[in-house]
């Protein structure tokens, strides 16, 4: 799950052969992802370590559609520069130095003044929340204090942003349980700490909600993301993404989205539907009228350990809207969106 666990692992890992991430089975062809009338006004993101790097620059990508983003072990903007070797020891280990934050917000803006990515400005109303695990050595404190330092840096009000720094978590999306150890980090980086960082990530976002569900009655179904992005594949995507969507969403009547992005090594090739279904979001979706976006990422020969594309591992655009895994998010993201036929 980490965007790389140590540079001493790189090597090993890029030398494994194909049959590492092709042996996972195609099945049958998922079904359309269906239109079902979300409210545009108060679409949100969230992603823990690559997924919250793919958080993070999906809400700075499309900020003018987006109220909030909620980042669990993840540091900043275009942090890699698109360079595997700073991926690795800027954006998680620290050896070649912190990332910085206002060198970075000078790439988002250059990129927002050429219209690869919509107006900074918008940031100035989003709600942002960010996870640093007191025991996370993957994702080290320095990065978390940079993600900090450059929504800060972008107009974010204190008032908006919520930090949580204190927990003894290792490097996991960690819940209420049963899980995990708190302080571990090993598959699927699910951990229990007496602590629902779902809902305090939904709840930072949107304001007080409904308590959550004992037992979600929605529907977790499977849908084809290759009609958002062609040979996904080989572009480091499944040709199979989850969606939730709660009974009292299933007629178009503007439930909010949020599109929740899995970390590496959790995507459902790996550990089937567990982030979609032990992370607390379907619990809150549930009585508080949500649809879950689940987006799921594959492992390549480049990207070994089923990362999303946070260091151009496929495409030197990642971190705009043109992005091939941005654009095809946003698409997903945009059908949910749309009025339900009638």
């Amino acid at each position: 799950m980490t965007p790389f666990t140590r540079p001493s692992k790189l090597a090993a890992a890029l030398l494994l052969p194909l049959l590492l991430w092709a042996g996972a089975g195609r099945g049958l062809a998922a079904e359309r992802l269906p239109a079902l009338g979300g409210d545009p006004a108060s679409a949100s993101v969230s992603g823990l370590s690559s997924g919250a790097y793919m958080a993070v620059q999906f809400h700075v990508a499309f900020s003018a559609g987006l109220v909030g983003v909620g980042a669990v072990a993840g540091g900043p903007y275009a942090c890699a520069e698109g360079r595997a070797v700073l991926a690795l020891g800027r954006c998680t280990d620290t050896g070649l130095g912190a990332p910085n934050p206002r060198r970075l917000l000078g790439i988002a803006a250059a990129a927002a003044a050429r219209g690869d990515i919509d107006p900074l400005s918008n940031l100035t109303r989003a709600r942002v929340y960010i996870f640093g695990g007191r025991r996370d050595e993957v994702v080290t404190p320095p990065v978390v204090d940079a993600l900090v330092r450059f929504y800060q840096l972008a107009g974010v009000p204190d008032a908006n942003m919520l930090v949580e720094r204190r927990i003894a978590s290792g490097h996991a999306f960690i819940t209420q349980g049963p899980a995990a150890p708190c302080a571990a980090t090993q598959a699927p980086f699910i951990n229990d700490c007496d602590y629902d960082q779902a809902g305090a990530i939904l709840q930072h976002i949107y304001g007080a909600l409904e308590p959550p569900s004992a037992s979600p009655r929605g529907t977790l179904a499977e849908f084809d993301q290759a009609e958002f992005l062609r040979r996904p594949r080989a572009r480091g995507m499944d040709e199979t993404g989850l969606v939730y969507v709660p009974a009292t969403c299933q007629d178009g009547a503007g439930c909010r989205v949020h599109v929740a992005f899995h970390g590496c090594l959790q995507g459902r090739e790996l550990i089937g539907d567990q982030y979609a279904t032990r992370t607390g979001y379907n619990r809150w979706a549930d009585s508080n009228r949500f649809v879950v976006l689940y987006p799921q990422a594959v492992r390549t020969l480049r990207n070994p350990q089923g990362c999303w594309d946070w260091f151009a591992y496929d495409d030197s655009a990642y971190y705009t809207k043109s992005g091939r895994q941005m654009a095809a998010v946003k698409g997903m993201l945009d059908r949910l969106l749309r009025p339900a036929a009638r």
